[in-house]
């Protein structure tokens, strides 16, 4: 029998269940009733659709599919049924880490939390907004073509939103670091100045993410806070499997301070920036793995999981170019939303 091989698991955030991921529940996992009952049994409890519902419906409603407190929980259902298909006589996962929501499914997939209070997170912090979303978030690419981070660039952006912050009724922030891209979160003011003052690129950025608040900012002060009265700490355990968070920090199965991890999930990580490039950074130079695997649904985190890996010269990749033709030799990026490399990771 072959070695293992070493992987470090990714889950997605918010913007990876589009049009295209429709029926990916049951086109993959309706043998996973045990994951996806304990997810719809707390949903029917608080008188919300179902996860199974909402994924067989016969076409996606962007208002219905991308409202959080539906959004997560279907993303939330796909990533962790995904995680458990892996197969584990070929892969031996070292660390778990996330981009944005995505560090509630890690939270979920490392078991610091168990189902019941995974699904009780992730449902709690979708739900803060179905009252109306809190500000919002505009995204922006700071590569060049070939996937290289431009620092003029960088300089710039975050200059124009030193500039808009001037103003006193506008406030913006860097919301989440995504490898060749910056999200900001702020008021509808202070987005609407920003997206103004940025140079239109390849038509469609600066581009707005519907139904996203101002997430990882301090906007989110008042839902951190909500958040601590609603969940308790003693639902926190000590992960099975190491943790990389948003600041690039691992939380260890035997050092974890479950009382401090509970602090940072509802309260840093909420109101702060997100770094998921430190993240990904961490995953790749505290433990070398031998390949990344990204849960499903959707593979929009790859292009940014890939300009990290060419900010870093990982397996000498340098350029957009690099990336693609080490993928087609031997992937190192395992995107289970994608067909040809889910068949490697099952």
């Amino acid at each position: 029998m072959s070695k293992k091989q070493t992987a470090v698991v990714i889950c997605p955030g918010r913007g990876t269940y589009n049009k295209e991921e429709l029926g990916y529940l049951s086109r993959f996992h309706s043998d996973k009733t045990e994951i996806i009952s304990v997810i719809d049994n707390y949903r029917k409890s608080q008188k919300q659709p179902l996860i199974s519902e909402l994924d067989g419906q016969a076409s996606y409603q962007l208002r219905k599919h991308t409202a959080g407190e539906n959004a997560s929980a279907i993303i939330y259902g796909c990533a962790l049924a995904d995680y458990h298909s892996i197969d584990l006589d070929k892969y031996d996962i070292v660390a778990v880490t996330g981009n944005s929501m995505g560090w509630y499914i890690a939270l979920a997939v490392a078991s610091a939390l168990n189902p019941e209070n995974s699904i009780e997170l992730i449902n709690t912090m979708g739900s803060m907004m179905s009252n109306g979303v809190i500000g919002g978030q505009l995204i922006y690419p700071i590569v060049d073509e070939n996937w290289v981070i431009n620092h003029n660039t960088h300089q710039s952006v975050m200059a124009k939103m030193a500039e808009v912050n001037q103003v006193q009724e506008n406030e913006v922030y860097l919301s989440i670091n995504l490898g060749g891209y910056l999200v900001f979160g702020g008021n509808k003011a202070g987005l609407k100045a920003l997206e103004q003052s940025l140079p239109l690129v390849q038509d469609r950025y600066p581009m707005n993410l519907f139904n996203h608040a101002a997430f990882h900012t301090p906007l989110m002060d008042d839902i951190s806070k909500q958040a601590k009265s609603m969940l308790s700490a003693d639902k926190f355990t000590a992960p099975k499997i190491p943790l990389i968070d948003g600041l690039g920090n691992i939380w260890q199965p035997y050092s974890t301070d479950t009382k401090k991890l509970y602090d940072y999930t509802l309260d840093t990580q909420v109101t702060k920036m997100y770094d998921f490039s430190k993240a990904v950074e961490v995953a790749l130079k505290e433990f070398a793995p031998d390949k990344l695997i990204i849960l499903g649904p959707g593979a929009t985190l790859g292009g940014s999981v890939a300009q990290n890996l060419i900010k870093h010269q990982w397996l000498e990749m340098n350029t957009k170019s690099d990336f693609i033709s080490q993928q087609k030799e031997d992937p190192f990026v395992l995107a289970m939303g994608l067909a040809e490399q889910r068949k490697l990771v099952v």
